[in-house]
């Protein structure tokens, strides 16, 4: 596979913009599900990109070849309950390799807005979010900001929470469709500090990832405001209704109630079927 590089999309204006919305829908939600043919992937090389830091300073493209060292690229928001999931995970992979890998959050759109957390409408509104990213999960490492409309976000897919380790030339070694697989992030890690060869270049366990972030999506949601709760339930009835149940399993920790709450849904949802044919076949 050759190496190219990736598109940046032509600028959108704010009118014309699909990008920021107010209340995420069902056709949204489907795009975030896969990886979708033609996106920059594995050897293919990021396009220049220039993002602001929270701290006032540049994640700049140019700048990387002088710093050796590959940067891991996480996109986020505080809306995004996989993202939340993920957080833990990614502190520790950052205290094992943050002195050899320099990790990024970059502040995208906002997955689930509501009125306490509403969709940036201006550049200075996402910095803010931004900074009230970093400190409200205490993160140790850098957070960036994208452009209102997201220009570097769409070039790399536009997904909610993806990943991607990139070199100090800009080629994508490995991506991971959702920040929250952690632990095949961690081997990624491994294996380029080592200097040893990946053994897998994308991870794309899409329902792997909502049941782990399925324990985290009330509090979340709780925190972003009025209509991002409704919202959820109006594009995503399953995951809502996993989500209730995973609530009721507070004992349990977070990232393991979801597994538990579908493997509960679907026995009841069995044992109802079996009643169901019970009193049919005794009609």
């Amino acid at each position: 596979m050759s190496p190219s590089t990736t598109p940046v999309p032509p600028a959108v204006s704010s009118a014309q913009s699909s990008y920021r919305f107010d209340h995420p829908g069902i056709l949204d939600v489907l795009r975030d599900m896969y990886i979708r043919d033609g996106e920059p992937g594995p050897r293919d090389q990021v396009g220049p990109f220039e993002l602001q830091t929270t701290d006032g300073g540049w994640l700049r493209s140019g700048d990387l070849p002088a710093q050796r060292r590959p940067v891991l690229l996480v996109f986020g928001s505080r809306t995004c309950p996989v993202m939340v999931s993920g957080l833990d995970g990614l502190k520790t992979l950052h205290a094992r390799f943050g002195a050899h890998v320099r990790f990024v959050m970059v502040q995208v759109r906002e997955a689930h807005p509501g009125a306490f957390i509403p969709q940036p409408k201006t550049s200075d509104r996402k910095l803010q979010h931004a900074i009230a990213l970093q400190r409200f999960y205490q993160l140790p490492f850098e957070v960036a900001v994208d452009d209102i409309d997201g220009t570097f976000h769409r070039s790399l897919g536009g997904r909610p929470n993806s990943a991607y380790l990139i070199s100090p030339s800009r080629t994508i070694l490995f991506r991971a469709q959702w920040a929250n697989e952690t632990a095949a992030i961690g081997a990624a890690l491994a294996a380029i500090t080592a200097g040893e060869s990946l053994r897998a270049l994308t991870v794309t366990n899409t329902f792997q990832a909502i049941l782990k972030s399925a324990g985290y999506t009330t509090t979340v949601l709780s925190a972003a405001g009025s209509g991002a709760r409704l919202d959820f339930w109006k594009m995503a009835l399953p995951m809502a209704l996993m989500t209730i149940v995973s609530d009721l399993l507070f004992f349990l920790p977070r990232e393991k109630r979801g597994l538990y709450a579908m493997v509960l849904l679907l026995s009841l949802t069995a044992g109802f079927a079996a009643l169901g044919a019970t009193f049919l076949a005794g009609k």
